[in-house]
């Protein structure tokens, strides 16, 4: 019975987490009105890991509340993404954007080797865009534009995952994933607490 507690607590917590995960990232962005050191590269390849994961939970018929937050989590970064178009005044790309991610959405559940090996592709896809932050960070050393609050929450929700799955699903390539994206998450949160310093503290 404490098994199954800890389980739903793990879940229940991970789902509220990720309910407001980017909502820090959104309220830096809206009040500096710029986007500096955050990595639009980086945010799109999470969108793509994000769709892809989804798609091969629901593919495999796994329980609903070991990724219910992703639609969520999906819906916060396309806000995420549509801000940095708008500072950037790149906001007529949301369009080319939006038909490749649905589109893309579409062929993935169209043949099970299809998912399969997106699957196999996903901690990469995850994994390029932690990089991809990092490097975005290294380059500017400036992080007053990036929430230290959602990448130490995204650290959390990571860790209850690594918990959740090995009590459910035992599922090896989502445990290397959430290993894997636990790792960079925290090296990305260390990484602007590293560059706060430089600049007035945003959040």
């Amino acid at each position: 019975m404490d098994g199954n507690l800890t389980l739903h607590l793990a879940n229940f917590s991970t789902l509220f987490v990720c309910m407001v995960l980017k909502f820090p990232q959104i309220f830096v962005l809206m009040r500096a009105r710029a986007s500096a050191g955050v990595s639009l590269n980086s945010l799109l390849l999470e969108l793509l890991g994000f769709i892809v994961f989804m798609s091969y939970q629901m593919y495999y018929d796994y329980p609903p509340l070991t990724y219910l937050e992703y639609p969520i989590l999906i819906a916060q970064d396309v806000i995420v993404l549509l801000l940095i178009l708008h500072y950037n005044r790149n906001l007529k790309h949301s369009l080319v954007y939006a038909a490749l991610f649905v589109g893309g959405w579409q062929l993935l559940t169209v043949q099970k080797w299809v998912i399969d090996l997106a699957m196999s592709l996903c901690t990469f896809i995850s994994a390029s865009s932690k990089l991809a932050q990092l490097q975005c960070l290294w380059n500017s050393k400036d992080s007053r534009q990036v929430s230290t609050l959602t990448w130490a929450l995204a650290t959390y929700t990571c860790l209850a995952r690594i918990f959740t799955t090995v009590i459910t699903t035992g599922d090896t390539q989502v445990l290397i994933r959430f290993v894997v994206m636990t790792i960079l998450n925290m090296w990305v949160t260390v990484t602007v607490i590293y560059y706060k310093p430089h600049a007035v503290k945003q959040d």
